[in-house]
């Protein structure tokens, strides 16, 4: 059975709804994901890439489609959760090193549905560390532990690693997804994704 593997930071929007998306492709093909938390904004200096609102500031035909595509999505999937976080961007370098902890420790699935919860459906200012710890606590994890393990060296050399290592396979954006080792970027190769998991 082919491997699959998720690509992720809280940072992005289309992340939260691949993340959303991911259990009814993983109920039809059997296949679980395995979730690696990537720095974005590290993927981009690594790559020379930027984010759509900064690289497209000057077509704003463009910026407008990405919108659409944005609703058009949200209404497919009928993910009516979502809310745009009114302090985007959100710098998660905090978050995504508490994120690594989180997988030292066996709790990185609690930890990523809290994280997008609280990122894309109730948003805060999740790069507050006050505001992320009572987040993260208020969804039962031990906020205290993961963003007191968030400063240690172990935890933010994993981080820098999983980031390298992604932009050494070909990402240069999130999400991007692996199966086996083929690439697809983007919520909408989700499709392309599942029936590369069917086959």
């Amino acid at each position: 059975m082919a491997s699959a593997e998720f690509l992720f930071d809280f940072a992005s929007p289309n992340a939260y709804l691949a993340h959303r998306v991911l259990p009814q492709i993983e109920a039809r093909t059997g296949v679980k994901f395995t979730y690696t938390p990537v720095l974005l904004g590290g993927l981009f200096k690594l790559t020379g890439n930027q984010a759509p609102m900064i690289a497209f500031s000057g077509i704003p035909n463009k910026l407008a489609y990405e919108m659409t595509e944005l609703r058009r999505f949200i209404a497919r999937h009928r993910l009516n959760a979502f809310q745009m976080n009114p302090f985007f961007p959100v710098n998660t370098l905090l978050l995504m090193r508490a994120a690594v902890a989180a997988e030292m420790d066996g709790v990185l699935p609690q930890y990523a549905e809290a994280g997008f919860h609280h990122m894309w459906e109730a948003p805060k200012k999740m790069d507050d560390p006050a505001i992320a710890a009572g987040a993260l606590a208020s969804s039962g994890l031990d906020a205290e532990r993961l963003l007191a393990r968030a400063k240690e060296d172990d935890v933010k050399a994993k981080l820098m690693a999983n980031t390298e290592a992604a932009a050494k396979r070909g990402a240069f954006g999130i999400p991007t997804f692996f199966v086996g080792e083929e690439i697809y970027f983007g919520k909408n190769t989700l499709r392309d994704v599942e029936d590369a998991l069917a086959a």
